[in-house]
């Protein structure tokens, strides 16, 4: 129940009612209290039990969350009293509980290439002639980054784990073919060169097509433009490196992971002969006719 409109237009206009005494008289209730209008919080915030106020933000254009991040605590930290003091709750609380975890990841990463092509190659040092190329990929994420100005953020973070797999994809095939044709007769060195030679077109291939593929995403706008640049900036950067630079080095690693040493006295020409031989010699090996003769059992061909 309401009283009637021009009873209520004010806020102090309660104490107009009127009441019952104890003598059954009524009475207005200003008789009996002071009434006054005075504005309030509509509900009371708490945050770990104790009373908060709850501030929501974002950072400017430009701005990562971890920067923003460390300049609300860093003005927290000037300007809120002794007695007060501040947490952090949503996305912002777990970007603050997985800070440094980036590197765990990235090494535990490196460990499951490393475990797995043991397991492959059964040598536990053959491996690291397929690590030894990651550096290349995260060194080009991290340019392709910094050129553009971008920061290392959780999403270029995602990206670089993905990275790993990725550039170690074309040293793998690079020495998978090398091992293959050291097995086969040729030296290290001639093993080497002869699988970049024929792995180097499908990885660029394969290669270029990723790389296109992930453009789209390096060149993107509107709505969460934020993090698809930054997950396709770092990860087609690392992809051109891992590409362009670390196949070059990756037969350079076979062979010092496999020879224990850098240098090679024969030249390169020597090296191209022994490979022109190797393909003469596969050649015949499958030009040979092989005659064979069937017997009846009267003995008769």
């Amino acid at each position: 129940m309401s009283a009637e409109p021009a009873y209520r237009k004010r806020p102090d206009s309660i104490g107009g009612i009127y009441v019952r005494s104890q003598k059954g008289e009524m009475v207005p209730l200003n008789a009996l209290a002071n009434v006054r209008y005075s504005s309030g919080p509509d509900s009371l915030d708490r945050f770990n039990n104790l009373p908060a106020v709850k501030v929501i933000g974002q950072g400017a254009p430009g701005v990562s969350s971890g920067q923003a991040i460390q300049a609300v605590e860093k003005i927290a930290d000037e300007v809120l009293p002794p007695d007060f003091s501040y947490d952090w709750g949503g996305a912002s609380f777990q970007e603050k509980q997985s800070n440094g975890t980036s590197l765990i990841a990235l090494g535990l990463a490196a460990l499951m290439v490393f475990l797995i092509l043991a397991a492959q190659y059964e040598k536990w040092s053959l491996p690291l002639s397929v690590l030894l190329a990651l550096p290349f990929g995260t060194f080009g994420a991290l340019a392709a980054v910094w050129l553009r100005g971008f920061t290392n953020d959780v999403y270029f973070q995602i990206g670089l784990v993905t990275l790993l797999g990725l550039a170690a994809k074309n040293a793998i095939l690079i020495v998978e073919y090398a091992v293959l044709k050291h097995n086969e007769g040729l030296s290290t060195a001639a093993a080497a060169l002869e699988a970049a030679r024929l792995r180097f077109r499908p990885i660029l291939m394969t290669s270029l097509a990723f790389i296109f593929g992930v453009l789209p995403l390096a060149i993107s706008a509107g709505a969460g433009a934020g993090a698809r640049r930054s997950v396709g900036t770092g990860v087609m950067g690392g992809m051109m490196a891992a590409t362009f630079l670390a196949i070059f080095f990756v037969p350079l690693f076979f062979k010092l992971i496999t020879d224990r040493r850098l240098s090679e006295r024969r030249t390169a020409s020597e090296l191209r002969a022994e490979i022109e031989l190797e393909r003469e010699r596969a050649h015949h090996a499958i030009d040979v006719p092989h005659h064979v003769a069937l017997k009846t059992e009267d003995g008769h061909a």
